[in-house]
């Protein structure tokens, strides 16, 4: 078999379909949930605690250069050395809430997937012939 026809092959089988298709939303859905934990939830989270931004939260671990902002994006683009401690925890906290809607998704599928328990059987039909034969048994008695 042809290395292309061999790949060809590969390529269109449904899961690695299945699998490309899952990654490319993953990737827009891990998008929109970043939004959400960056531009909705830790603004909240942030005013709840007093107005803190977590993500500017961190240690200089050099030398800081004289009239550099006290901000992450100015000492990363000071490229000065930092313990990002703050940004660590909006990264986890987006973690943890992604696998939590993934977890729901995950176990809302599975309730769909479930089988359904089995009808119970229809009455079996009695054959004709024991029909017939109990038409003739009643008929004789009368």
């Amino acid at each position: 078999m042809s290395m292309m026809k061999e790949f060809k092959e590969f390529a269109l089988k449904g899961n690695v379909m299945d699998l490309a298709v899952g990654v490319i939303i993953g990737g827009a859905f891990g998008k929109i949930v970043t939004s959400m934990i960056d531009d909705l939830i830790m603004p909240l989270v942030g005013k709840a605690f007093g107005g803190l931004d977590f993500s500017n939260f961190f240690i200089p671990l050099a030398e800081v250069p004289a009239g550099t902002a006290n901000t992450l994006a100015a000492m990363k683009e000071a490229a000065v050395p930092v313990f990002a401690w703050g940004n660590f925890i909006t990264v986890a906290f987006n973690f943890a809430v992604l696998a939590f809607i993934i977890f729901q998704m995950v176990k809302t599928m599975n309730r769909m997937k479930r089988e359904e328990p089995a009808p119970a059987p229809a009455p079996v039909a009695t054959p004709e012939d024991i029909t017939l034969l109990r038409e003739i048994r009643d008929a004789l008695k009368k």
